[in-house]
């Protein structure tokens, strides 16, 4: 019989590595919370209308890489449903921004998100079919002053203090505007135009973005095509005054905080939804794929999708690519626990549980051992997954004092029962 094994691109996450995720989690709940973001849960997969409507039908998403299947009426009276698992987030977001009629609070919703996407994309290193985003959203009545330039400036401003609380170090910011809605036909036209000639010399993907969508043309990888589309025409130079000034406006506060950023005016992110103000964080440990996260503006993606004028700004980090950052920064080591309980004996097991239970109470990370190990075994295990080792034999019981060895130093000492969770804190 042959061996089962995880799906081609999907992985089991272990320790130690998971402790570094759970610190990537913590640190973003706690820099969220700092700026009044609360967390919302949406169902991994949705209506295959939201993302076709919301994403766009020519994005690569929703053309390539999107898990879907009917879900099939189990009664006559049911009607089959096309389901997809979730490719990205905000989409979700902004359907549970209406469903749940969040704008009629008449409040701005600045709300994250943690948690699992899926696309069916070719496996590579820190890309996966099943992939992990962490994502904040901030969308809500134009009255609530959702269509501010200082909300694109205040997610950006989070995201440099969340990247640097992280300890990533070496990012770099870059923007871009890619207009509202009412600029972005003048530019297609005259990319259309201008792509009659050069499409042809591009790679095949290109050539059907040139017809079905243009813009995409522009978030082309391919090394060959890049001079090429150094000479299409930029977006903005067909900037209305409006959105001229929301930009600036965007730049004048991230210059005031002190948030470091280049204007790149060749990105347009990969989703149809985005307007104006768009964004990327990168970083060159990560090579050609050197995206950490990215997001920008979606001023009319409640609309799209059925709902009122929510207009609205938000990213996406992708939590396994800046695990790989973190692992190349600084070599990872198992985290160790701060002692190791050694009971002497069988018979001495069960005060060994409850010496560990106190420890634990107290705040310490413990590892039991087991009174049927030897000493040299246990001494060896002690050493591989604590700092300290503390042994627990009948005279030890009886006095109440305790031996305790330092591995790192090699020094022992003797240590009252009633000291000893103070004593393992103090290093």
């Amino acid at each position: 019989m042959s061996t089962l094994k995880a799906v081609r691109g999907t992985r089991d996450l272990l320790p130690p590595e998971t402790e570094l995720w759970n610190f990537v989690e913590e640190t973003a709940r706690r820099v969220f919370a700092r700026y009044n973001f609360g967390e919302i849960r949406t169902p991994i997969f949705e209506d295959t209308q939201l993302f076709a409507r919301g994403v766009g039908e020519e994005t690569d998403i929703v053309s390539k890489e999107m898990y879907t299947w009917e879900d099939r009426a189990r009664a006559q009276s049911e009607k089959a449903q096309s389901l997809t698992l979730r490719p990205e987030n905000t989409a979700g977001v902004v359907r549970a921004y209406i469903e749940n009629k969040l704008g009629e609070t008449g409040l701005l919703q600045k709300l994250y998100y943690i948690g699992p996407q899926f696309r069916r994309e070719r496996p590579q290193k820190g890309r996966y079919r099943q992939f992990y985003q962490i994502g904040a959203e901030v969308i809500g009545p134009p009255s609530a002053g959702s269509e501010s330039p200082l909300r694109d400036a205040e997610v950006l401003e989070m995201l440099a203090t969340l990247l640097t609380e992280l300890g990533i170090e070496g990012w770099k910011l870059e923007l871009n505007s890619v207009g509202s809605m009412s600029d972005r036909p003048r530019y297609i036209a005259a990319l259309r135009e201008a792509l009659k000639e050069k499409a042809p010399l591009m790679c095949s993907d290109c050539q059907q973005r040139a017809n079905t969508n243009p813009l995409r043309v522009l978030d082309c990888k391919v090394p060959e095509d890049q001079p090429i589309i150094e000479t299409l025409p930029k977006i903005a130079d067909f900037l209305d005054e409006s959105s001229k000034a929301h930009f600036a406006a965007v730049c004048a506060a991230l210059d005031a905080c002190g948030v470091a950023y280049s204007v790149n005016p060749r990105l347009v992110r990969g989703l149809d939804y985005y307007t104006r103000t768009t964004f990327e964080f990168t970083h060159g440990g990560l090579g050609a794929q050197n995206a950490l996260l990215g997001g920008g503006r979606y001023d009319g993606l409640s609309e799209v999708i059925g709902g009122p004028k929510a207009p609205g700004i938000g990213f996406a980090m992708g939590e396994d690519r800046l695990i790989l950052t973190l692992q190349a920064q600084a070599d990872q080591k198992l985290a160790l626990a701060d002692a190791y309980i050694a009971p002497l004996g069988e018979a001495l097991n069960p005060a060994a549980l409850e010496l560990a239970r106190d420890l634990r109470r107290a705040g310490l990370r413990i590892e039991l051992g087991d009174g049927g190990f030897r000493l040299k075994k246990s001494f060896e295990m002690g050493n591989k997954l604590a700092r300290k080792i503390v042994l627990l034999g009948e005279n030890e019981l009886q006095s109440g004092i305790l031996t305790v060895k330092d591995f790192a130093s090699g020094e022992q000492v003797k240590v009252p029962r009633t000291e000893l969770a103070q004593s393992l804190k103090a290093e």
